[in-house]
């Protein structure tokens, strides 16, 4: 079931599973719509309420002026939290997705439970991407960006002549955002669950800096698994997150390193 939530900052399309338990908002990546979540949603709905926000510029979610930024996009999903949810919800975010939901742990505690990010980065494509120049390859109308342009052109309200400010405004975005330190993550307080595949658009080094950044984190690399685990590997995807979700208190193990004396 889809709806508009009319949010100070944009008109937001949004989707709701109603299953039991507590709320969990799933963040798509860029150049996405909630499309791709289709192996998610079954599985999170029997033990969450799940709702998924197209954000702006986004899938039936119109753009906004001005140039795109995880910021802007961070606000809207405290809005959609605060409008919407009605209170704290666990956050899932994918990509572009993770990082607003980074956004959101360290801005507002009080919304987030826990959260998993999956393919995230906290800095900008230069210093986290295995491939960097993978960026000045990406054009409008380039055939690595057509799977994009079809699925933004099927569903968007500002209509498929559109699509190339969007792409303009995303690459844009992903050369110089975000821009988190070390220490701004050292004060999120929700336990996160990092996840990459091991051939991940994000480097290893780059993933493992974020988890041992988050003072509250859990690591997960999927073998055989590129950017697209959501896609790749549902079935153990889907469990990783339900199993985090489903902690409570602090993680025990029978031989703690990093979490000795925590």
């Amino acid at each position: 079931m889809g709806d508009y939530a009319d949010l100070p900052g944009v008109r937001t399309w949004y989707e709701t599973e109603d299953g039991p338990g507590d709320p969990l908002v799933l963040l798509h990546g860029g150049f996405c719509t909630n499309e791709t979540w289709g192996a998610q949603r079954a599985d999170l709905a029997a033990a969450h309420r799940v709702l998924l926000p197209e954000r702006r510029a986004h899938g039936h979610t119109p753009d906004v002026a001005g140039p795109l930024t995880y910021q802007d996009m961070a606000d809207d999903t405290v809005a959609f939290l605060e409008t919407v949810v009605g209170g704290p919800a666990h956050l899932v975010g994918w990509s572009d997705g993770g990082v607003v939901a980074l956004l959101v742990a360290l801005a507002r505690p009080d919304l987030v439970r826990r959260a998993v990010v999956v393919g995230a980065t906290f800095r900008p494509a230069g210093e986290a991407f295995a491939d960097p120049g993978m960026l000045d390859a990406m054009t409008p109308g380039s055939a690595d960006m057509e799977f994009f342009r079809e699925m933004y052109e099927a569903v968007s309200p500002d209509g498929a002549g559109h699509w190339p400010v969007v792409a303009a405004k995303v690459l844009d975005m992903w050369r110089t955002q975000p821009a988190l330190t070390e220490r701004e993550l050292g004060r999120i307080a929700a336990p996160v669950l990092v996840v990459s595949g091991d051939d991940d658009l994000m480097t290893l080094e780059h993933t493992t800096a974020l988890y041992r950044a988050l003072p509250d984190a859990r690591l997960a690399v999927l073998p055989g698994a590129s950017h697209l685990v959501p896609l790749e590997k549902p079935g153990l995807l889907n469990g990783l997150i339900l199993d985090h979700l489903a902690e409570r208190g602090p993680v025990e193990t029978m031989m703690p390193v990093r979490r000795a004396g925590g």
